[in-house]
């Protein structure tokens, strides 16, 4: 039966399969006969209403649902084909969310949810889908109840704070229960790193030699606290050395447990270098491949089935004696949805066609499932201590690889930190042998402070603190950077000198070098509009805030999603409390915006100059509204802070626009805008590189940039066409396409031109027929986005 222009033939089917994702129903209809239709719900086909609250505050908080307009056709559709259908079976995601959306698929389309067939699987394979359909259960109402609470809690919380941020900061402000909670994380964090004072004081490391000449590395066992002390530390280890003692000791390393959701995301951020966002992006294309296990889940156990592919896999690869067969079981709290760890479906896949990211990440997934079933790594660790004149001057470490193990997989981590005397393999070493040092450096060493949120620790620190849920991680973090509260930093550090002081051949030299430090590559760094909603929020309503409370909350979802809580009680009792204190903090008076810094006054005319979130973005101003004159304006660039500004600093950014000369009598300008520095010239914007600034750029420098980006217009364009006006052929930034530009529509209409045509030769005709095919090509409902 195929899909009509206006929804589904009336014509009769025995069962009907209705899935979350158009993938995940291709890959599942593979594995069904013909009596069976399989469909897509493309997510949510429900959700609160847009407009209001949508929440019955006034009785007994029900949810107020709407079939978004996106939706409705595709509603349409699987109403003519439930109708069409003998059976229905709901097998929508096994979380609380695809309980959700099974449950709102059963109410719109006039399913019983207590007779429904509500069929799940942890992974898409036939067997795990003929099985699901041979075991199909009711729809479960408590599982729903947990999602409709947070859900609407979520939807208290911002639509009655939203607008208090508003009211006091500034418009299009947001706050979310957890994502607030999560910047104040990040926000905490970069006030401890600000507030830290680097301490200095010497290491102490060297290279010792044996008789035969064999050299390797030890390290002063002590920090040393100046100069000074180094010096004479230095001057006492002239002469030779000697190994006092030899210890040696076997030590075993277990392998980490299979992949739970939180040790994916960390596992491919430090790894792979993915933030969480595209891990769970790339594990969702896996799973709905069929390639891998559900990617949602807190569970650490593995099937029976599993156990016995992975132990044949390990034997037949490595051997029987790397196969140490282990049982995990599920360990945190909230984890009853999940059924198994994350692995490959078939563990004999050694590998999978796909993208890069899509190939690494299942590779990760599989080397870290193998590693759990394999022996233990069996090292033997040598420590050295070196004496002089009876005093341990020195240590070292080494150690040898007796068995491999699980490593023989993983690989051999590095060393952690920068402990130069961890030498790994050793030279033929006894007690009592005599050692020169063939070079001693005593180097300048300061304090760090702590380290700031990455994508991995992030989610350790949720997962400690209990705030949030395996479903929910990647969405709270991608929301505070699409919020503008945060942003992903790529500043290299600055430089900093250190002292280096070596003791070669009796003597003792100084040298100053220089290191980078402060970077915040790949790191969280909340912005000013973050650490003042931040700052607002924490004092007024520090209740919300709370860590304990957001983690209370999470164990109250668990509660509801076991029937041992009544959710809408819960709802009222939150909202008695939380209410008052909205309408308290709305009615307070402020004597200046929340994040206001008064840096001083302008010379000659005494007006006050501040600092604080204007409409678009951190400002500097200068007057105020009760002046005779308006305020002047003027924006805070990149790389500057409401926070730190100065008031020299603030009154320069008052310089701009600045004329930097003229071009064919045209004149040159450079400034600062919405979207960072730019020069303007006619009606041409070029934006200034980070390496430059609008106060010294030249105007050679600016014309540059103008003739550069005049070049790459020039070159976009690659083919126009009379016949067809408003078409062109256009070089992107994903290679050759076509747009359609039409008068009324503000964008272009794109369409895709194939890898493996030359979009030179394309005559008018090609581009009219693939025009044409695409647009008769059916198109694929959207997924909605899960709403967490």
């Amino acid at each position: 039966m195929e899909p009509s222009r206006t929804g589904f033939h009336n014509e009769p089917m025995k069962n009907l399969v209705i899935v979350e994702s158009p993938h995940k129903a291709k890959t599942i209809e593979k594995f069904l006969g013909p009596d069976y239709k399989v469909m897509s719900s493309a997510g949510h086909i429900r959700d609160l209403q847009k407009r209001g609250m949508s929440v019955d505050t006034a009785g007994d908080f029900s949810p107020i649902y709407e079939i978004p307009s996106d939706k409705k056709e595709l509603v349409k559709q699987l109403k003519a084909a439930t109708k069409a259908a003998d059976t229905v079976w709901l097998a929508s995601d096994e979380d609380r969310e695809g309980e959700a959306i099974a449950w709102h698929l059963a109410e719109v389309l006039g399913l019983d949810p207590k007779t429904t067939r509500r069929i799940v699987f942890h992974e898409i394979t036939k067997p795990a889908i003929l099985y699901a359909l041979e075991h199909p259960r009711h729809i479960d109402l408590n599982l729903v109840n947990a999602q409709q609470a947070r859900r609407v809690l979520d939807r208290i919380v911002g639509f009655e704070l939203s607008p208090v941020l508003w009211k006091k900061i500034k418009p299009a402000l947001s706050a979310g229960r957890v994502q607030s909670v999560d910047l104040r994380l990040i926000c905490e964090r970069e006030k401890e790193i600000k507030d830290f004072v680097p301490a200095p004081f010497y290491s102490v490391d060297a290279v010792m030699a044996t008789p035969d000449g064999a050299t390797f590395k030890a390290r002063h066992p002590h920090r040393l606290e100046n100069e000074e002390k180094a010096r004479e530390f230095l001057k006492r280890c002239e002469g030779d050395f000697k190994i006092s003692e030899i210890s040696v000791k076997t030590v075993k390393r277990k392998p980490s447990p299979p992949l739970t959701t939180p040790a994916l995301q960390k596992d491919a951020n430090r790894k792979l270098g993915f933030s969480v966002t595209t891990t769970m992006r790339v594990a969702q294309k896996l799973y709905e491949e069929g390639l891998i296990t559900y990617m949602r889940t807190d569970s650490t156990n593995l099937s029976e089935i599993a156990l016995k592919d992975i132990a044949k896999v390990i034997t037949s690869e490595f051997g029987k004696e790397y196969l140490e067969t282990r049982r995990y079981h599920i360990v945190s709290k909230g984890a009853q949805e999940a059924h198994e760890a994350i692995r490959p479906t078939y563990m004999d896949r050694v590998t999978i066609k796909g993208t890069a990211q899509e190939q690494k990440l299942y590779t990760l997934i599989r080397n870290r499932t193998l590693a759990s079933q394999m022996s233990e790594a069996v090292l033997e660790k040598t420590n050295i201590d070196i004496s002089k004149d009876g005093d341990v001057m020195f240590k070292a470490t080494g150690e040898m690889m007796k068995f491999d193990g699980f490593l023989r997989v993983l690989g051999v981590s590095e060393p952690k930190g920068d402990d130069e005397s961890d030498n790994g393999l050793l030279p033929p070493l006894k007690e009592g042998m005599d050692l020169t040092a063939r070079e001693i450096h005593a180097t300048e060493r300061f304090t760090q402070a702590p380290p700031r949120y990455d994508d991995g620790s992030l989610v350790d620190k949720m997962k400690e603190l209990g705030i949030g849920r395996p479903a929910t991680y990647a969405s709270i973090i991608q929301t505070i950077q699409d919020r503008g509260y945060v942003t992903v930093g790529d500043k290299e550090g600055t430089p900093r000198e250190y002292n280096r002081l070596t003791l070669r051949n009796g003597k003792i030299t100084s040298k100053t070098l220089t290191e980078k430090t402060g970077s915040t590559k790949g790191k969280f760094v909340p912005t000013d509009t973050g650490l003042v909603v931040n700052e607002f929020l924490t004092q007024y309503f520090p209740d919300i805030l709370d860590y304990n409370f957001t983690a209370n909350m999470e164990e109250k979802f668990d509660d509801i999603a076991q029937g041992t809580l009544p959710w809408q009680k819960e709802m009222a009792d939150f909202y008695k409390d939380f209410h008052p204190e909205i309408e308290r903090v709305d009615a307070l008076r402020m004597e200046n915006k929340v994040g206001e810094r008064v840096l001083g006054t302008e010379p000659g005319t005494g007006k006050r100059v501040s600092a604080k979130i204007g409409r678009f973005g951190p400002v500097v101003q200068i007057g105020e509204a009760s002046d005779d004159e308006k305020p002047r304006f003027a924006s805070i660039p990149e790389g500057q802070s409401i926070n730190t500004i100065t008031l020299e600093e603030a009154l320069k950014l008052f310089d701009l626009p600045r004329t930097l000369g003229e071009l064919d009598g045209k004149p040159v300008t450079a400034s600062i805008g919405k979207f960072g520095p730019y020069v303007h010239y006619e009606k041409t914007f070029v934006s200034i590189p980070k390496e430059k600034s609008p106060h010294t750029i030249t105007l050679d420098e600016a014309v540059e940039l103008i003739n550069a980006k005049r070049e790459a217009e020039a070159n976009r364009v690659i083919k126009t066409y009379d016949e067809l006006p408003g078409v062109e052929v256009l070089n992107g930034r994903y290679g050759p396409y076509i747009a359609l530009h039409k008068p009324g529509l503000r964008k272009a209409i794109n369409y895709k031109i194939p890898k493996d045509t030359d979009p030179h030769s394309l005559t008018a005709d090609d581009v009219k027929a693939l025009m044409e095919s695409q647009d008769a090509a059916p198109k694929a409902p959207r997924r909605a986005p899960r709403k967490k």
